[in-house]
C-alpha cells in the first residue's frame, strides 16, 4: 500500500505568508484527506500561534534574514543558514514528497534543503514584486505560482492568491445575505450594525503611522456618526486607547490588538484603512470593499505595486506613509464616511480585481 502524500509547507513571519499557507493546507486536506502536512516556521512569527491552532504540525527553524546590504547580519548568515538548512533537511528526511514555499525567513533553507535532497519545490509568491527567498528558489522550482500578472519569476503562472477559508465563505455569504452576515458580525464584535463602520488595521504587527494618524483624527471621523474598529497590532493598543480617550463619540471607537476572526471585521466594514500587503489587497478586492491603502515604506516597494491595479480600477485610494496624517484623513476620509449609508456592498460577481482568487 502506497504511503500517504507528505507535504512540507514553508513560510511564516506575518499573516501575508501564513494565511495563504493555511489556505493551501486546507485544500490539500480536502483533496487528499490522508495526506500528512508539516509546516516549517519560526518561533517568533504569527505561525507559532496560527499553525498549531489549525491542527498542523509546526517545526521551528531559526530565522535566517537575508541582508539587503552589508551589515553584521551578513557575517552571521553562513552559520545561521547552515543550521536552518540542516533542520529543514531533518524534516524532509521524514518522507516528504514535495516542498511548497511561500517566501519569508524559513523558505530559503527549505528550498536549499529540498534541492540537496532531490525533492521537488513549488513556490507561491504573494506580492507583485517577489522577495529574495522566492527569487532564489524559483531558479530550480518545479512550479512557480504568482498572485499578480507581471510578477517576474522564471516559469511563473498567474494563479491568484488562495483566500483563507473564512474569507472565501464570507464572499459567498455577502452575496447571498449581506445584511444578515453584517448583523452577526456586529453582535460578535459588540458594535452597531446600522452605523457606517471604518476598519483600521496595520496587520498582525500593527502600523505606527496609521495608528497615530487615525487616532489624531478620531474626533473628526467620529463626528460623521460612524464607528471605528481599530486593530492596532501587538503591543500597540494602549497607546491608541490613550489617544482617543475623552474624544467626543469615543464610545464608538473600539480598539483591539488583533482579531483572530478577521472575517467579522470584514463583514461589518464599509471602509478600510490599512497596508497594502497582498493578502489585504486580495481579500478586500474579493469582497468589493473600498480602502485607503498605505504601502509599507520599507522593503522593495512591493506593497505599492500590489495595490496599483485595484486603485486604478477605482477600488481605493493610495497614500504614501509619509503623507498620512490627521489633516489628510480629515480631507479624504471624512467625506467617504459621510457618503452613502452603506459603501461595502459586494461586487456583482463577489470578486474584485488584482488577481485574487479563492482557495479552490
Amino acid at each position: 500500500m502506497a504511503e500517504p502524500l507528505h507535504v512540507l509547507l514553508a513560510g511564516g513571519g506575518t499573516a501575508g505568508h501564513v494565511n495563504p499557507l493555511l489556505a493551501v493546507a486546507d485544500e490539500v486536506r480536502r483533496r487528499h484527506p490522508h495526506a500528512r502536512l508539516t509546516v516549517l516556521g519560526t518561533a517568533e512569527g504569527l505561525e507559532a500561534d496560527l499553525v498549531p491552532a489549525h491542527g498542523l504540525d509546526l517545526r521551528v527553524l531559526p530565522r535566517v534574514p537575508l541582508p539587503r546590504r552589508p551589515s553584521v547580519d551578513l557575517l552571521r548568515l553562513p552559520g545561521r543558514l547552515r543550521d536552518a538548512v540542516a533542520a529543514a533537511e531533518a524534516a524532509i528526511d521524514e518522507g516528504v514528497d514535495v516542498v511548497v514555499g511561500f517566501g519569508g525567513y524559513v523558505s530559503t533553507p527549505a528550498y536549499l534543503a529540498a534541492r540537496r535532497r532531490g525533492v521537488p519545490v513549488v513556490i507561491h509568491e504573494q506580492n507583485a514584486r517577489p522577495g529574495l527567498a522566492n527569487r532564489l528558489g524559483a531558479r530550480w522550482a518545479h512550479a512557480v505560482a504568482v498572485t499578480f500578472p507581471g510578477t517576474r519569476l522564471p516559469g511563473a503562472v498567474v494563479t491568484g492568491l488562495p483566500l483563507r477559508a473564512p474569507v472565501a465563505r464570507l464572499v459567498e455569504e455577502r452575496r447571498t445575505d449581506a445584511a444578515g452576515r453584517r448583523a452577526l458580525a456586529a453582535r460578535e464584535l459588540g458594535l452597531d450594525a446600522e452605523r457606517v463602520t471604518l476598519l483600521v488595521t496595520g496587520g498582525s504587527l500593527g502600523a505606527l503611522r496609521i495608528n497615530t494618524a487615525v487616532a489624531a483624527a478620531a474626533a473628526d471621523l467620529l463626528a460623521t456618526g460612524a464607528q471605528v474598529l481599530h486593530l492596532a497590532g501587538r503591543g500597540k493598543a494602549d497607546a491608541v486607547r490613550e489617544a482617543v480617550a475623552g474624544v467626543p463619540g469615543a464610545e464608538r471607537y473600539q480598539v483591539r490588538e488583533y482579531l483572530t476572526e478577521m472575517e467579522h471585521a470584514l463583514a461589518l466594514a464599509d471602509l478600510v484603512i490599512g497596508r497594502a500587503g497582498a493578502g489585504t489587497v486580495c481579500e478586500l478586492a474579493a469582497l468589493g470593499l473600498p480602502a485607503v491603502y498605505v504601502p509599507l515604506p520599507i522593503g522593495n516597494g512591493e506593497q505599492r505595486l500590489n495595490a496599483g491595479p485595484v486603485v486604478a480600477a477605482g477600488g481605493g485610494l493610495l497614500v504614501d506613509d509619509a503623507s498620512l496624517d490627521a489633516d489628510w484623513l480629515r480631507t479624504h476620509v471624512r467625506v467617504l464616511l459621510e457618503g452613502p449609508r452603506r459603501r461595502g456592498d459586494p461586487a456583482p460577481d463577489g470578486r474584485g480585481g488584482g488577481g485574487c482568487r479563492g482557495g479552490r
